[in-house]
Order: structure tokens, then C-alpha cells, then sequence
């Protein structure tokens, strides 16, 4: 038995069965790369699902992170801690909000914004207790805690988990009269929407969806909550997806690479008036505003503008996507490619048995790591540090792999 298969078998005989990762074992990551437990070099194309933007174990993040926990990784909010402050104030300033609120994961960022949203309704817009609404596009995904899968339409997030979240609609993505029809309800509080959804496939809605749900939601007083947590800093070739529109969200919502992969990190970011309405002891996080992470997240934050990885993926992207298009052209496996900066994906069609999750397998046999999504659908989101010669040498992979099917 190899290492890789001993410690995939620990992984089966003592953890939960929640996920079915490609078989692979990290053990090692810089930049775009990683080294599995027998030494074989990969290209990483998925980026931890877009956590990794700035590329693996980048020294400036390390550097912030070893130093801090040297000295100071834990207080709780029982106290004030010397790095909190200045993390609010350079977040704030940095995407141009009043106030924000730290937390720990994507689906716990998303959960804050609803809660604030729900509290703003009550408390400003005048909505009755217990009435407001949330609305959500079909297709969304924010995580899998209760509150988050009653706002799935998808069966595998939602099935055999309920009674569900009261209080919530679903509309069409991408489809501004429906939502239109759904917020004119004087009781909807917020709608909550992926500017670009992730986990659905990367479907990139048309140019005018948000700007035309900013101006709906303004219209009728409605919160508009962007989930930035995949989409946000840089992956879309632009600091947030809502820069593509020229638009500002009343509530952002970050995640994934605002700890350059090293911790986790989210934060919900609002004007006075909307994160205002929650008052000590209503909301909080043991580990949100930590100081370990607040040192981290100022550092990986200038990582961003410092390496110019916005620019980068807007580059990047327009080549990978120019390469997979020539590539569509010869080949029937596959139907669609879209995406947007270096937030990319390929829709395969099944053919003699084959899916995507083969594609993937013999993707990862020939050095380049990649994972299915939705079963028919390929995710490519690499670091966004990858430079041409790289991401030349990756396509040749993908290109070698898909013509061999």
C-alpha cells in the first residue's frame, strides 16, 4: 500500500463521508503549485475553491502569520485586542464602507448579512416582526448550514435536512421582472445574490443583472446583499464581481481569499445605518476579529493590489478562455465555456461512460488539479499569481487530456 492510499484509507475509516475528493494527497503548495506525498508535482486549478488567490504559503502572509502568533492569536471580543481596530479600519476603508462586522467562514458571513438584513427590515424600513423576506436567485449557493440550504433549489444541499428556513423566495437568476415581482412585496428585506454564481457551474449572468437589481432594489427599499465570498478580491479580473457593473451592494459579504488561504476569514461589510441595528450581545463570533487573523487578513489584502492579481486575471482569463474555445472547436466533449477573469469553468458532455469526474481523474494523472461541480462541470480557478508561460503549459495539459477522451 502507497502513503497516498494508507492515509486516504484514514481518511475513510475515521472521518465523516461528506465529501469524495479526487485521489490525491497534499502534502506541500507554493504559487500554483503542489507536491502530493510521494513528491509528484501539480498545477492547482482550483485554488482551495478560490481561497487561494494570492497562491500558496505566499512569504509576505506567512511572514504575517508566524509573527502574530508568536505573540497574540486569541482574546475573544470579551476584550479589545491591539489588532482589531486597525484591521476595521483598513477593511473599511479598503472597499469603502462605514463599518464592518469579522466572522469566521463564507456560510457564517452570508448568515451575518441575512441576520442584519432581517434586523434593518424591523428596526428601519418598518416591516412588521416576524414578516420580512429574504430573496435568493435559484442556483445559489452559500454554504450548508440550515439557514443556508433553505435557500437551495438544489436537492443535494437540501434533501433530508429539513423543516427549512421560514421566510424566504427563490426567483431566476438572471432575470430582473421576476425579481422585481418578488421584492415589490413591502416585507422583503433584502435580496441575496452571487454577482457570478460559483458553485453552480460559473454562470455569468448578462452585463445589465446587477446594475439592474441595484436599481430595483433602491426602487423599493430593498437591501441588496452581494455574496462575494468566491467572487470577490480579484478572481474576477476586478477587486469584487460588482466592479464589472459599476455598482455598490448595501451589504458585502467576503470570504475564502481574505486570509490568502491560511485561515478562516470572512467579513460582512455595511453603511452606520444597516450594521447599527444590532446591539452587544446580539451577534458574535468567538474567533471573528481575532488578532492572528486581523494581521493576516491586512497582509493579504495588500498582497492583492501590491501583485497586481486583479490585472492578472483579467489577462489570464481572456487567454485561457481564447485556448478553451479552440479547443471547443475540435472537440464535441465540450458543449460551453464561460466565466470571467481567472473564474472559469467547462461544461462536458458525458460520452461512453465518461464524465467530468473522469476528465478530472486523468487531469490530475497528467499534473494538473481540477474538480468537477454539478457533475457535467469543470471549475478551472487557479491562483491568480499564474503567468503566461504557466498557464500555457496547463492548457497544453488540458488539451492533451480532453483530445484523449
Amino acid at each position: 500500500m502507497t502513503k497516498s492510499e494508507l492515509l486516504m484509507q484514514l481518511e475513510d475509516q475515521y472521518g465523516a463521508h461528506n465529501y469524495h475528493p479526487i485521489p490525491v494527497v497534499i502534502e506541500k503548495a507554493e504559487g500554483i503549485f503542489m507536491w502530493d506525498v510521494e513528491g509528484k508535482k501539480y498545477f492547482d486549478f482550483l485554488a482551495a475553491y478560490g481561497a487561494v488567490n494570492q497562491g500558496h504559503c505566499h512569504p509576505r502572509i506567512i511572514k504575517a502569520l508566524t509573527t502574530q502568533a508568536q505573540k497574540l492569536t486569541l482574546t475573544s471580543r470579551a476584550f479589545y485586542n491591539s489588532w482589531l481596530g486597525e484591521y476595521e479600519k483598513f477593511i473599511t476603508e479598503y472597499f469603502g464602507y462605514d463599518k464592518v462586522l469579522p466572522m469566521n467562514t463564507g456560510v457564517e458571513g452570508d448568515e451575518t448579512a441575512m441576520k442584519l438584513a432581517r434586523r434593518w427590515a424591523y428596526d428601519v424600513k418598518g416591516v412588521k416582526e416576524n414578516q420580512a423576506k429574504l430573496v435568493f436567485a435559484k442556483g445559489n449557493f452559500m454554504g450548508r448550514t440550515l439557514a443556508a440550504i433553505s435557500a437551495s433549489n438544489d436537492p443535494s444541499s437540501y434533501k433530508g435536512f429539513g423543516p427549512f428556513m421560514p421566510g424566504y423566495e427563490l426567483v431566476e437568476y438572471n432575470d430582473l421582472s421576476a425579481l422585481e415581482k418578488a421584492i415589490s412585496d413591502p416585507n422583503t428585506a433584502a435580496f441575496v445574490v452571487e454577482p457570478i454564481q460559483g458553485e453552480a457551474g460559473v454562470i455569468v449572468p448578462s452585463d445589465d443583472y446587477m446594475k439592474g437589481a441595484r436599481a430595483l432594489c433602491t426602487k423599493y427599499n430593498v437591501l441588496l446583499v452581494a455574496d462575494e465570498v468566491q467572487t470577490g478580491l480579484c478572481r474576477t479580473g476586478k477587486m469584487l464581481a460588482c466592479d464589472h457593473s459599476g455598482i455598490k451592494p448595501d451589504i458585502l459579504v467576503l470570504g475564502k481569499a481574505l486570509s490568502g488561504g491560511t485561515l478562516p476569514v470572512s467579513a460582512v461589510l455595511a453603511s452606520n445605518e444597516i450594521m447599527l441595528t444590532i446591539k452587544p450581545g446580539e451577534h458574535g463570533s468567538t474567533y471573528g476579529g481575532n488578532p492572528l487573523a486581523c494581521a493576516v487578513t491586512i497582509e493579504a489584502l495588500k498582497v492583492l493590489k501590491d501583485d497586481k492579481l486583479a490585472e492578472n486575471a483579467e489577462t489570464m482569463g481572456i487567454h485561457f478562455r481564447k485556448a478553451m474555445e479552440q479547443l471547443k472547436s475540435e472537440t464535441d466533449l465540450i458543449s460551453l465555456v464561460r466565466g470571467k477573469g481567472l473564474f472559469n469553468a467547462i461544461v462536458i458532455k458525458e460520452r461512453n461512460g465518461k464524465t467530468a469526474w473522469d476528465v478530472c481523474v486523468k487531469l490530475a494523472e497528467n499534473g494538473l488539479l481540477a474538480k468537477p461541480t454539478h457533475g457535467d462541470i469543470i471549475r478551472f480557478t487557479p491562483p491568480l499569481c499564474i503567468n503566461k508561460q504557466q498557464m500555457d503549459e496547463c492548457i497544453a495539459i488540458i488539451r492533451q487530456v480532453i483530445l484523449s477522451f
